[in-house]
């Protein structure tokens, strides 16, 4: 049965706290598809297919022939930022695009201006800039946000907004007592908790003001009883967390398929260096526990150690993020997986995969943006785990393990928009292709 989606009229605003490395090539890049001068690889809202039907059938419309998702022409952008820089500025200090290509849509990008963001160096220490909001508490910082929301939504003439969480992972933290509850949480806002993170804050503002809310970080953010509860009261979808990218990217395309096969793994030692804001921001040992805590639990879902220890109940994983500056945005990451396989005999496998990590971030803010209000018009609202495909680290409902194989998260993303348009979903069994031929012999 089909649900009923509401039509895409008007301006899709999308809200961007955070308007450093990936931000900004975000927004370039969909400028320069706008202006013919660029193509958008990577994302599936643009260039990916899906099957209707029967393979008989031949039916494989483009996702956004079959789904009604925002045009990129109807796309307007906002954010808030700690630097002053617009967003052309920001994307020469990224050093992520060619100045040549910038220089296409320099005008485009000069208008885009930061707000001056939330922001607390508590929770991230080697960041510090003067556009930053001055409030007494927390709940007038909100306040603020919404004002800002309200004032974007207004100004550009928007009947929808999305925001996407752009910017640092923040320190490691833990659930405690002032997440538990909507009403603990606006009091904590007021008394200026310390446990209340920036991200928190903007999350609240935006579900407060029915704004759909992903988080592209590993903060805790809105994955809280608080904000879950919070957002099924305001009918708004959140989903998170961060943005699945490079290596981690490689381990969900890889440790299925090893997984699979029944090949064991011994151990699976990771390490990265990149020099961007978000290797600067890491560098701190708070804020690297926050990232290594998402990146580690990849393995150990996809592989259900406690299911087969056999074959995975001595696994050994390591993960390590160094910044180096002189690498900028191009993080390299090198992976040395130690696996066995029949009579236990031991194998190798390396992978040094040499990414830019801005332009693999990009096409999963737009996918991101263009999903959630899609599902904020199906009236889909809370957790949307259907997006798990997007993140490293997928936010579930309470109690619910995780789905980390990248083809599964494609499979439940797919069923979603075959179950929003009424189409059947696919189990990929196919033996009705098979029954029908021996029942006719």
């Amino acid at each position: 049965m089909e649900q009923t989606v509401k039509p895409t009229d008007g301006k899709l605003g999308i809200l961007v706290p955070g308007m450093g490395a990936v931000a900004t090539t975000f927004i370039a890049g969909v400028e320069a598809v706008k202006k013919g001068i660029a193509q958008p690889i990577g994302a599936l809202t643009q260039m990916g297919n899906i099957r209707l039907g029967k393979r008989t059938e031949n039916r494989y419309p483009m996702i956004k022939d079959f789904v009604p998702l925002a045009g990129l022409d109807e796309i307007v952008f906002g954010g808030w930022d700690v630097y002053s820089d617009n967003v052309y500025e920001s994307a020469l200090n990224a050093q992520v695009l060619e100045r040549s290509q910038l220089a296409a849509i320099k005008s485009e990008l000069e208008a885009i201006k930061p707000m001056e963001a939330v922001f607390d160096r508590e929770y991230v220490k080697n960041l510090d800039g003067s556009n930053v909001k001055k409030r007494a508490t927390k709940w007038e910082l909100a306040e603020a946000l919404m004002d800002d929301i309200r004032n974007f939504k207004e100004k550009n003439g928007c009947s929808r907004l999305v925001m996407v969480w752009c910017a640092s992972t923040e320190k490691y933290i833990e659930q405690s007592e002032v997440h538990e509850t909507i009403e603990a949480f606006e009091e904590g806002l007021r008394n200026n908790d310390p446990n209340i993170a920036p991200s928190m804050i903007y999350a609240y503002a935006a579900i407060k003001m029915g704004v759909p809310f992903a988080n592209g970080a590993p903060n805790l953010t809105c994955d809280i009883p608080a904000l879950i509860d919070f957002a099924k009261q305001n009918e708004v979808p959140i989903a998170g967390k961060d943005f699945k990218t490079g290596q981690t990217l490689m381990k969900t395309i890889v440790a299925p398929g090893l997984h699979a096969r029944a090949l064991g793994i011994n151990g699976w030692f990771s390490s990265n260096i990149l020099g961007n804001r978000d290797g600067l921001v890491l560098d701190d040992p708070d804020n690297f526990k926050t990232k290594e805590v998402s990146k580690l639990s990849v393995l150990e879902e996809i592989l259900q150690p406690e299911l087969n220890p056999e074959l995975y109940g001595e696994l050994y994983h390591k993960v390590r993020i160094n910044y180096y500056p002189p690498h900028g945005d191009n993080k390299e990451s090198w992976d040395n997986i130690d696996i066995f396989g029949w009579m236990g005999y031991k194998m190798q496998i390396k992978i040094n995969f040499l990414c830019r990590d801005s332009i693999l971030a990009a096409p999963i803010v737009l996918d991101l943006a263009l999903f959630m209000d899609l599902a904020q018009r199906a009236g889909m609202s809370g957790i949307q785990e259907w997006l798990s495909f997007y993140f490293k680290s997928p936010q579930t409902a309470p109690g619910l393990k995780p789905e980390h194989d990248i083809f599964k998260q494609l499979i439940k993303l797919q069923n979603t928009l075959r179950h929003m348009m009424g189409e059947d979903l696919i189990t990929h069994l196919g033996l009705d292709y098979y029954q029908d031929l021996v029942e006719a012999l």
